[in-house]
């Protein structure tokens, strides 16, 4: 796969006091596969378990234990090659990858190194403004993650909880691709989302099941590329950003002082909103890689990945196709609906045999906007597809106006039941019978002559007429039916 040279993009660089400065930024995401079991034992992988009780004699490196690799942590990251259109290595080894880790009882980490599993591959992400752009994958390799180290339930001793030891990670290795911190933070949006879609990582960043290693340099336009920081195990989408944000700000006043950029590992501090030092950057050479001596190497049949392949589901993309050709939507409103495949079904299930942009704009602003006020999500809605479908096929009748839909779906929010008998029994119905309607306009037009020959003057004051109508009338008039008659009335 051809690497991709991106255009310098003048919108995207950043002022220094000595002129401008172009990001590069490249990421190593590091995501936990879901199963149910670890990678070389069958320790359960599940989450907040008290200290050290999922821990198996493999992983807690006694002497004899030996590896053995868990077939469906590899069917995981096929899949996931598969869903970032990657090429798929039918033969790829283990590696051990030497230094000190306090919390991995081996002392080295069982990775790939020069043969991973997934090599080239692709995403493409989209912006809001409608812009895509293609990121390119270098590769994706399973590994060993490591325990957690505890250093604040004692001021002398240090403990280590070894649960997480062992449990399979996804190393999905972006090139360097990406150009401003909205960049970075679509990507990973988007490749999170793949990811849940797949079903081979939940993505819950607060649990650490998806974490971001991000490589940040900068460089004049045009420029070679500058030497890069890693900033470690970014753990949220908005920190990302910030880190970015801050670590290019860093380098830029180095450079513009006649410092040069040392390449090194950093921690990013949300609280103080800075990158500091953690260690110097090793290189490959530092990790003293080599086969791992108790695994073969991992060789897959072409029959096994292609049976992965035709189980795949409907990914982001091609379900954003099908919701365009299929429903009418516009791309940004198909964007939203795909970004999490509970919320695409959701959106189905209510647009299925009626208008797709009348579903879909009642699920973006009325649905979405009330689950967000309240911090939910499609899954945890009070109200089902049924009923957002019952009320768009109300208004899509005329049976209720847009206004009273609104007033109708909070009733049905708040205390459930079927919105076509709300509607019956709460007196909902619009109004379409012209001879009423009219009794109000004639009413409203007599009490306001001023009104009547300033509309005259300047028709853009109909709303005033068309607001007062609505309200005399309980938000119930149709307002077709309405504007004709005000027009009718008022001779404009």
């Amino acid at each position: 796969m051809t690497a991709h040279v991106r255009p310098t993009d003048a919108k995207k660089l950043i002022k220094g006091a000595t002129g401008n400065w172009e990001v590069v930024i490249g990421m190593e995401i590091h995501a936990q596969v879901s199963s149910n079991a670890k990678l070389f034992s069958g320790a359960s992988t599940a989450f907040g378990g008290p200290p050290n009780d999922h821990v198996s004699l493999v992983d807690a490196a006694m002497p004899g234990m030996l590896p053995v690799i868990n077939k469906e942590c590899v069917a995981q990251a096929v899949r996931t090659g598969l869903g970032l259109r990657a090429q798929i290595n039918l033969r790829s080894t283990f590696d051990r990858k030497n230094y000190f880790y306090p919390d991995l009882p081996q002392g080295y980490q069982i990775s790939q190194y020069k043969s991973p599993i997934v090599g080239e591959g692709e995403v493409i992400v989209d912006l809001l403004d409608g812009e895509s752009f293609v990121v390119g994958i270098e590769r994706l390799h399973l590994e060993q993650d490591a325990g957690k180290s505890i250093h604040d339930l004692s001021p002398t001793l240090s403990f280590v909880d070894l649960n997480r030891s062992g449990v399979a990670l996804m190393e999905i290795v972006s090139r360097p691709d990406l150009r401003s911190s909205e960049e970075a933070r679509a990507y990973v949006t988007k490749l999170r989302s793949i990811l849940r879609y797949l079903g081979t990582c939940d993505g819950d960043m607060e649990k650490g099941n998806l974490r971001a290693d991000v490589n940040v340099s900068v460089r004049r336009p045009g420029e070679p590329l500058g030497t890069r920081c890693e900033i470690k195990n970014v753990n949220s989408i908005r920190f990302i950003g910030q880190a970015i944000e801050v670590e290019a700000r860093r380098q830029i006043e180095i450079l513009e002082d006649g410092g040069v950029i040392d390449q090194e590992t950093r921690l990013f501090d949300p609280n103080k909103g800075e990158t500091r030092s953690m260690r110097s950057k090793e290189e490959a050479h530092d990790y003293r890689y080599f086969p791992d001596p108790d695994l073969l190497p991992l060789v897959l049949h072409a029959d096994f990945v292609e049976e992965l392949k035709s189980h795949l589901p409907e990914l982001p993309d091609e379900k954003k196709a099908r919701f365009i050709a299929d429903y009418g939507l516009s791309p940004y409103d198909a964007s939203v609906l795909v970004a999490e495949r509970d919320t695409a079904d959701y959106f189905e299930q209510v647009a299925k045999g009626r208008d797709g942009k009348a579903a879909a704009n009642f699920v973006i602003n009325e649905l979405f906007g009330r689950l967000n006020k309240d911090g939910r999500d499609v899954t945890t809605s009070p109200v089902s597809p049924a009923q957002v479908a019952a009320i768009v096929d109300l208004i899509g009748e005329g049976v209720i106006s847009s206004k009273i839909a609104k007033d109708l779906f909070e009733i049905v929010y708040t205390e459930g039941g079927d919105p076509r008998v709300l509607v019956e029994e709460r007196g909902l119905k619009q109004v379409t019978d012209t001879g009423a309607i009219e009794k109000v306009v004639d009413e409203i037009i007599a009490a306001n002559p001023d009104k009547v020959a300033q509309v005259q003057a300047k028709p853009t004051m109909l709303g005033w007429f068309v607001g007062q109508a609505m309200k005399a009338s309980g938000g119930k008039a149709n307002p077709q039916a309405l504007n004709d008659i005000l027009k009718r009335k008022l001779g404009i």
